[in-house]
């Protein structure tokens, strides 16, 4: 299913024109995550187009944290990261920190004060705020811009020897207060934080911001091919000026391109942490969340989600891509990779009244009518069964073809059983059906009789597994415009249903991450936390069928 290297897009257009030209003789590529939140299927897709756009020029790519904030920052995320890189199939060929460089920064921030084109500025961050201008009118400039070289050089020597409370100085650059591009405003490069940094420990009491730290670990890293989203695009200027007055040896460029937009969920690492805060989910690996972690728990593959990430490919606009066409990729990969079995999610006990007392028959089942190398399994058949709830109603509507009373249908794999009659409760639900069976109608037998037009799934009652079903919608109930409310306002309710039913004997020990396609229900997964021995957990990860075509 896989291709094997990503499409033509105008980042790999430019990658050939680079190496043709003589530009750069190797293509260094990097992904670089904040570590302060799980990765998302927005990250899969800037993982997948860094490394593979290396791996086909045999070039390198790094993964880098740009841990450039250590109150937001944490090492469980950096551990988080480096397994969702893994487990997507990619090897990265440096692991490097922003935190590595914190030195060299410091140095560089320097020699940009001995150039005059850098000062510390005592106002506070509101007021920076209020006198940075609009797009349609040009900031102020600060009170404490023309301070001397010496003493801005003093007073950055203080804020790196803690002697400033947080808040009360910051570095920032000398550009151009009247920019058109606001970010060349005089934007701030370090800020007075005293917290205790996952990597750095208590060495550092100022930390540089990502806008000054993320171009000088390009250079220093000598990456050629700086690909970002779309929302850094106006900070490529200042991304240019850092690595030119900086007086980097090497110049890297940057490009971008539209981040992925998926409908029916969110993709905010923000609002992600909000949801595990606010515990609205399960933590980060909440098959529901478009978290990696909760991608694969839910049941996807790291074959589904590259091939997503290269059929959408890589543009300069911004566009939503439907949920069904990543669901559009599991399927794909699941269909000749899953075994074919039934489930009864909600069960409805059916005693066979003429099958013999005590008398159980091994029958034969195909694994993947789709792959038959996947070979035959036996499951067990007797006299009382389970059958979905909704595979009967008492008085069925035109064109229905499971059972009533009166009709007939095919078990799969089994014999065909006629409905007698349906016991009731105190209250009139139905808690248990008597049917017959016609030992002539046997499965692969050659039977040609006659014919019925229903054929439900079932699971033995003597050899049924007890099994948790977790079904899951959309998490988020619309696409509709997050502006003016909050989006936790507009989370489904009907997220998550949990059903306790039956599964086939074979299926007693499966393990975390086995993979099975139920019978009309779709493709579920193990979970691998919450499954126990005798009582496993499958978590839905796909319906069978969809109206998305790609």
């Amino acid at each position: 299913m896989e291709a094997k290297t990503p499409s033509s897009n105008f980042i790999k257009n430019i990658v050939t024109e680079d190496l043709a030209s003589g530009k750069v003789r190797e293509v260094v590529t990097r992904f670089p995550p904040e570590p302060n939140g799980y990765l998302h299927i927005g990250h899969a897709k800037s993982i997948c187009l860094n490394f593979e756009l290396a791996d086909e020029f045999k070039g390198r790519t790094n993964l880098r944290f740009d841990d450039t904030n250590p109150v937001k920052e944490d090492t469980e995320y950096v551990e988080s990261i480096k397994e969702d890189v893994k487990w997507l199939g990619f090897e990265w060929d440096g692991l490097f920190f922003a935190s590595d460089y914190f030195g060299e920064m410091y140095e560089r921030a320097l020699v940009l004060i001995r150039k005059g084109l850098a000062f510390v500025d005592d106002q506070t961050a509101d007021q920076i705020r209020e006198t940075r201008g609009t797009l349609t009118a040009p900031g102020q400039e600060s009170p404490y811009r023309n301070r001397s070289v010496e003493e801005n050089l003093a007073l950055f020597q203080a804020m790196r020897e803690g002697k400033f409370a947080d808040g009360e100085r910051v570095l920032r650059a000398k550009i151009d207060m009247a920019s058109p591009n606001v970010n060349l405003r005089d934007p701030i490069l370090y800020r007075v934080v005293h917290a205790h940094h996952h990597n750095t420990g208590d060495e550092w009491c100022i930390y540089p911001m990502y806008a000054f730290a993320h171009p000088l670990e390009d250079a220093i890293e000598g990456v050629t091919h700086s690909i970002c989203t779309l929302e850094f695009e106006d900070q490529r200027p200042f991304y240019d000026w850092v690595v030119r007055e900086c007086e980097m040896k090497w110049v890297p460029h940057q490009y971008e391109f539209a981040r992925l937009n998926l409908t029916n969920t969110v993709m905010s690492k923000r609002k992600l942490k909000q949801l595990v805060d606010e515990k609205a989910v399960d933590g980060w690996d909440d098959p529901r969340m478009p978290t990696i972690s909760g991608l694969r728990r839910k049941g996807y593959t790291p074959e589904a989600i590259r091939a997503f990430c290269r059929e959408i490919g890589v543009a300069k606009s911004y566009g939503i891509v439907d949920e069904r066409m990543l669901e559009h990729f599991i399927r794909e990969d699941l269909k000749l990779k899953a075994l074919r079995t039934m489930a009864v999610l909600q069960p409805l006990k059916v005693v066979i009244t003429n099958y013999p007392e005590g008398q159980t028959e091994w029958l034969e089942a195909e694994n993947n009518s789709e792959n038959p190398e996947m070979g035959n399994r036996e499951i067990p058949f007797s006299r009382v069964i389970y059958i979905e709830r909704d595979d009967f109603m008492d008085n069925p509507p035109p064109k229905y073809f499971r059972l009533f009373p009166g009709n007939e249908v095919r078990l799969k794999h089994a014999y065909f059983i006629k409905c007698e009659e349906a016991i009731q409760d105190a209250d009139g639900n139905v808690i248990e059906l008597r049917c017959t069976y016609d030992p002539e109608t046997k499965s692969g037998s050659g039977f040609t009789g006659r014919k019925v037009k229903g054929t439900i799934h079932w699971v033995d009652a003597s050899h049924a597994v007890p099994a948790q079903f977790r079904l899951y919608e959309p998490l988020i109930a619309d696409n509709s415009d997050e502006e003016g409310e909050s989006f936790l306002d507009r989370l489904n309710p009907n997220s998550l249903e949990v059903l306790e039913g039956f599964v086939e004997p074979g299926m007693k020990d499966s393990s975390g991450g086995d993979k099975f396609q139920f019978f009309r229900h779709g493709y579920f997964n193990v979970d691998p936390k919450d499954s126990a021995p005798g009582h496993p957990v499958f978590n839905r990860i796909v319906s069978l069928k969809s109206s998305f075509e790609v």
